[in-house]
């Protein structure tokens, strides 16, 4: 009889047998109610990718990320998602062009980014892993590199966030101050998306940049900043041999692979409306992405970053972003 009573109790108050409480039980908080509604204004089409960082910023500084242990793996698997959706509005023979365009490009600052970077965390009595971290995320494609060279090092979780946070800071300067530069200067679509898979680091910001200059921009973007994203396979290779860590496991990005095959459909095997409604959510899901991206970059995080790493980051993504300018002004159409 006791033993009855004594479940019964718990169930009225909504704990199972684990000692958990039902989800229906679950108390939300204010906290919870403000970002999921913030996040779901992201979804609709008044909102930018611009406004989705600033309002995720926003909420990161006042609110607080309620559902922050999430967030890495939700931005992570959301990305890759919309930039496999945006290649169903991309014509693969235009993606070839601008692949190739952007080839030589790519080589010269990726040697020299790294190269810099090694010479300036140097000077700045970084220690090497962080800077080297900073680097590689510089040069290729941001918090993609960062988390495919850091196993290969051995890095602490706090070098790790180091260089996270500062790619992460100037990927949402860059979002801003990069449609503004290229309006200025009156730069092609073709040259603002080489400009920009050149010089932004996380594909989030490029696409997100590229979008807001015009279809075309969106076009070479993604495919040079794709491109750009496979090499992190032989830095990750020249890493583990710099480093003398042996083999370790290397994270390579598979999804390209998708993004490649959807081109392929939409060039041979078109489906207008289909691709439509598939590209308008791939941006909505980009625009997601961004407000996540915002939102975690917390108090906490840009403390965490320091000035010298900070310093390293800033050095070199300006050096980089204007060395790219003169080239695609120079030598791009």
């Amino acid at each position: 009889m006791n033993t009855i009573v004594h479940n019964e109790g718990v169930r009225q108050e909504g704990i199972n047998h684990t000692g958990r409480k039902h989800f229906l039980d679950r108390s939300i908080t204010t906290r919870e109610v403000i970002f999921v509604l913030a996040l779901a204004l992201c979804m609709t089409p008044w909102i930018s990718a611009p406004i989705a960082l600033m309002g995720g910023l926003i909420i990161a500084q006042f609110i607080g990320h309620p559902f922050l242990h999430l967030n890495h793996k939700a931005t992570h698997v959301l990305l890759q998602i919309s930039v496999v959706g945006l290649g169903f509005g991309m014509n693969v023979h235009s993606a070839l062009k601008a692949g190739s365009d952007g080839f030589i490009f790519t080589i010269a600052s990726i040697t020299g980014t790294l190269l810099i970077g090694y010479v300036v965390g140097k000077f700045l009595k970084i220690d090497s892993k962080t800077s080297h971290l900073i680097s590689c995320g510089t040069a290729i494609c941001g918090g993609s590199a960062i988390a495919a060279v850091s196993p290969v090092i051995k890095a602490e979780e706090k070098q790790l966030s180091v260089a996270l946070g500062t790619v992460f800071i100037l990927n949402s300067a860059a979002l801003f101050l990069f449609p503004f530069v290229g309006h200025l200067l009156h730069l092609s679509q073709n040259q603002f998306g080489l400009w920009s898979a050149i010089a932004i680091h996380d594909t989030s910001s490029v696409v997100g940049a590229a979008g807001r200059y015009g279809p075309q921009a969106l076009e070479v973007a993604t495919t040079v900043k794709l491109a750009r994203a496979l090499w992190i396979i032989p830095v990750t290779l020249l890493t583990a041999v710099c480093f003398k860590t042996g083999k370790q496991k290397m994270k390579i990005p598979y999804f390209i692979g998708l993004f490649i095959l959807a081109m392929l459909a939409h060039t041979y095997f078109p489906m207008e409306a289909a691709s439509e409604v598939i590209v308008r959510v791939a941006k909505t899901g980009l625009t997601i992405t961004l407000f996540l991206i915002g939102a975690g970059l917390s108090r906490d995080v840009l403390k965490g970053v320091g000035v010298k790493p900070l310093i390293q980051g800033v050095f070199l993504w300006v050096l980089i972003s204007g060395a790219a300018l003169w080239a695609v002004m120079t030598l791009a159409s």
